[in-house]
């Protein structure tokens, strides 16, 4: 029986589970499953890995506390208003999937709100599990944009093709209600992560960017994080790929960066002008604020509209202005 869950810091200030500070509100409420170890995975950059010495309330640069899951789901009956989903992550251990379908039923009993799951590679029957007790989208996270880097930081728990067969299973069970992401940053080139990014749209998969964030206690604590322009490069091709306005293909690249999107400029001054492209992406409603950067920047996704100075710092970095 699950007794406790992880809650992240600005979820539980809006659930007044504490007292805090906001620069902009979180539209998820974000959970994580509750292990009193480490994650029996071993991913590079993560604070939760079996090898690392992070500090274990850590989940990227959040502090997720311990709470009585008792307690957070009479909070969130009483504040679901403030959200638009519910997301419920998981560490890698023994009996997880019997916790998520746990907390989802819980959830479900708590508030309406539509339930992401975030976990690791489940077989079929697993993935059956979810949809029966409730979730309404499934996130498998691949990470590396290419089965190389993939296997030099995530390898040895894990596995490129086992990570595609798992979201293929749960495009099976869960139609297009699927999700990933790719992390910028980790050693990959720009049309790595474009071509990566064209894979997964085609097999009808969300995609959704993070970008690398250095943890003290990882691998990867002293790697650097994702260069800004190139990062928005990303974003501007994941969002004309997704959209169906180009494709991979129809991109031109040199010296490693975008040298063309491959649309009418038009096309791309307005899609620019929009600001979509350089908001957080993922499932539906959510907005991760600072889940990569601190509030004083660089800014990587934007959790909400873009102000003008926003735009003129955007316009800067694409070489546009």
């Amino acid at each position: 029986m699950v007794e406790h869950v992880r809650v992240a810091f600005g979820t539980g200030i809006l659930l007044g589970l504490w007292r805090g500070q906001l620069a902009v509100a979180p539209t998820t409420a974000h959970l994580l499953t509750y292990y009193e170890g480490r994650c029996s995975a071993n991913c590079k950059f993560c604070p939760q890995a079996r090898e690392a010495t992070a500090d274990l309330r850590m989940l990227s640069r959040v502090i997720w506390p311990r709470c009585e899951l008792k307690k957070v789901l009479a909070r969130l009956k009483e504040n679901s208003n403030k959200f638009e989903r519910v997301c419920i992550q998981a560490v890698n251990y023994l009996n997880v999937v019997d916790d998520l379908c746990e907390l989802v039923t819980c959830v479900r009993s708590a508030c309406a709100l539509p339930i992401s799951v975030s976990c690791q590679p489940l077989t079929r029957q697993d993935i059956e599990r979810l949809d029966e007790a409730g979730a309404e989208r499934v996130s498998i996270a691949l990470d590396a944009a290419t089965p190389e880097l993939f296997e030099r930081i995530k390898g040895g728990s894990y596995t490129w093709q086992a990570h595609l067969g798992a979201l293929e299973h749960a495009r099976a069970v869960f139609g297009d209600r699927v999700s990933t992401h790719l992390m910028v940053g980790l050693g990959e080139g720009e049309q790595d992560m474009v071509d990566g990014i064209q894979l997964l749209h085609d097999r009808g998969i969300t995609v959704a960017l993070f970008a690398f964030t250095p943890i003290a206690g990882t691998p990867l604590s002293s790697h650097p994080q994702p260069d800004v322009a190139s990062y928005r490069r990303i974003q501007l091709a994941r969002f004309l790929i997704v959209n169906n306005l180009s494709r991979a293909e129809r991109m031109r690249f040199e010296s490693g960066w975008v040298a063309d999107f491959g649309v009418e400029r038009d096309v791309l001054d307005r899609t620019v002008k929009s600001g979509e492209p350089f908001r957080t992406s993922g499932c539906p409603g959510c907005n991760r604020p600072f889940y990569n950067e601190s509030p004083r920047g660089p800014i990587y996704n934007y959790p909400k509209r873009l102000s003008s100075q926003d735009f003129v710092a955007i316009h800067n970095q694409l070489g546009t202005a």
